[in-house]
């Protein structure tokens, strides 16, 4: 049975999700979703009821990192998976990514939504973050080291949600490396087939079958 993705284009970890498995070359059947009308296929499969969702025959997949990882064990042709010696530090940077930095994210990007009159004191706190990815970029040209890797592909989409909450403040910040390198990402193939646009997904409609490979 050819897996399943539920998947939504612009959350970072379903973008995540689907560069990883797009650098695995593994072929998935997408229902791209609407979240204010979540199918009850994906609900019944994922009670959680976010994206990204991976249907494995025996297994589901719930989280981002996860489907990443399986993806990746089953397939590195761009080899993007650390060495076993940094897979420990790679996992701390991600799981600082995915708790404290999006944490302060969401606050920025939608104060309103947790009763913040603004989220500044958010943005400050979350570029302290963003800071010691450029310290890292300004050593070599990918989080990852000298090549693209799952480092890279599991923050780039918040690193990419940050920015554009306030482009032209973003932009004026005192981290070049830090703009280089996301400025790379966003132009890169493996991010616009990533980001490939597709209806929403409908029960009784001909699967559609995917690799985000054109």
């Amino acid at each position: 049975m050819t897996p399943v993705l539920y998947s939504f284009r612009r959350c970072p970890y379903a973008i995540r999700a689907r560069l990883a498995l797009q650098a695995a070359g593994q072929m998935v059947e997408l229902r791209e979703v609407e979240l204010k009308a979540k199918p009850p296929e994906m609900m019944i499969a994922s009670p959680k009821a976010t994206v990204p969702v991976l249907v494995l025959p025996g297994r589901i997949l719930e989280q981002s990192l996860d489907i990443m990882l399986w993806a990746l064990r089953l397939n590195d042709p761009q080899a993007w998976l650390p060495q076993p010696s940094d897979m420990d530090a790679t996992l701390k940077t991600i799981a600082e990514n995915d708790g404290a930095f999006k944490h302060h994210l969401d606050r920025y990007k939608y104060p309103h939504r947790y009763q913040l009159s603004s989220g500044i004191e958010d943005r400050d706190t979350g570029a302290e973050f963003l800071q010691g990815l450029n310290s890292t970029l300004q050593l070599s040209p990918h989080l990852a080291g000298e090549s693209w890797g799952l480092l890279d592909a599991a923050l780039a989409p918040f690193v990419r949600q940050f920015a554009h909450t306030d482009a032209c403040w973003f932009a004026a910040q005192d981290w070049q490396a830090l703009l280089q390198w996301l400025q790379a990402f966003e132009v890169s193939d493996a991010f616009n087939q990533a980001m490939k646009k597709f209806a929403p997904w409908k029960a009784g409609e001909p699967p559609l079958l995917t690799c985000f490979q054109g």
